[in-house]
């Protein structure tokens, strides 16, 4: 099969390599009908995450169930599926408790590889969630986006407690910042403060429910928050992209009190245990336990009442791969999608 893979930094191919196996009972094989390049998936492209390549890129994916092994109860060959961007068993008491994707068996989807023809997908039954039917064509991209980006931008706004009556202010303006935007939308909230320098991100932002733009960072950033906010900050805010500035400028716009969400992958941040004391400030993030809220997301994109599909602005073939990186790393497109 066709798949992508990271020889070195930049150095992105899509190259013939074996079809997957099932190599336990509670695998499955899926047939990808797309995939799509995650801004976290820049962090190896551009050589700040250590590459050991060839390695499998993706970890995002809709598609057919294929194969299912001997214990695979939930899904059947033949339906459309969609799974979260890691893998989880579902029945330990950490899945239980509502966060899978700490699961104590979890697999991260990125070990795997997605960007391809077909994927392994482990623990079948804690990870697919199985569609009505055969989506309209229309709807693959929002259904895609649930895969990561629309639950870690929702796990984002659920851990800001974002809520009817609150104000609630987004660091980050890619696709999981936009649509943390659209969840606290869909939450309620009253005031929703989208921090984006970019118009064509400004533009989404407000069609998913932004009510104000702040283009200031850092401390600048934090002060028009305050501004906007009666002097106290945000009461809840969602950090979606995972620097120093983006945390400290996250941290110091929450009102003391308030619930601040981070959900941007971790890269060298370091919080003051003294600012942290005193700001009193809850403070809830993590890798987004998607496989929670999927059932609901699905559910909203099928009865189209939400379309985050719109993020994605760049749509290509498999083969085609090494360009949609290349646009998402010079900031040319805010999320691509492949498509097979």
């Amino acid at each position: 099969m066709r798949a992508t893979l990271l020889h070195s930094p930049g150095d992105v191919r899509v190259e013939e390599i074996a079809d997957p196996q099932i190599t336990a009972p509670t695998d499955a094989i899926i047939r990808v009908t797309a995939a799509c390049v995650c801004g976290s998936d820049l962090w190896p492209y551009r050589g700040v995450d250590s590459v050991e390549g060839p390695m499998p890129m993706g970890h995002e994916y809709i598609g057919v169930v294929e194969e299912i092994g001997s214990e695979v109860a939930d899904v059947k060959p033949g339906q459309y599926v969609v799974g979260s961007f890691v893998a989880s068993c579902g029945t330990c008491g950490i899945c239980r408790s509502g966060y899978p994707s700490s699961c104590v068996n979890r697999v991260f989807m990125a070990q795997v590889g997605t960007q391809s023809e077909r994927a392994l997908i482990p623990h079948a039954d804690g990870t697919l969630v199985p569609l009505p039917g055969t989506p309209d064509a229309d709807l693959i991209p929002s259904l895609l986006a649930a895969s990561d980006v629309l639950g870690t931008g929702w796990f984002g706004a659920v851990a800001a407690e974002a809520g009817p009556g609150k104000a609630v202010a987004v660091v980050g303006d890619g696709a999981v910042g936009l649509l943390a935007v659209l969840a606290a939308q869909q939450l309620g909230a009253e005031r929703i403060i989208a921090m984006s320098r970019h118009e064509p991100r400004q533009k989404l932002a407000r069609e998913f429910g932004a009510t104000d733009i702040v283009t200031e960072r850092g401390d600048d950033g934090v002060t028009q928050v305050k501004e906007l906010t009666d002097g106290l900050g945000a009461h809840s805010v969602v950090e979606a992209v995972g620097t120093q500035e983006a945390m400290q400028q996250a941290l110091r716009s929450t009102r003391p009190g308030g619930h601040m969400g981070f959900v941007g992958v971790n890269h060298d941040v370091a919080l003051s245990g003294e600012e942290l004391f005193f700001s009193q400030v809850h403070v809830l993030g993590g890798p987004a336990p998607v496989r929670r809220f999927l059932p609901e997301l699905i559910d909203l994109i099928w009865q189209r009442k939400i379309n985050p599909g719109k993020v994605f602005d760049l749509t290509l073939p498999l083969d085609r791969a090494a360009e949609a990186y290349r646009a998402m790393d010079e900031r040319r497109a805010i999320k691509a999608m492949l498509t097979l």
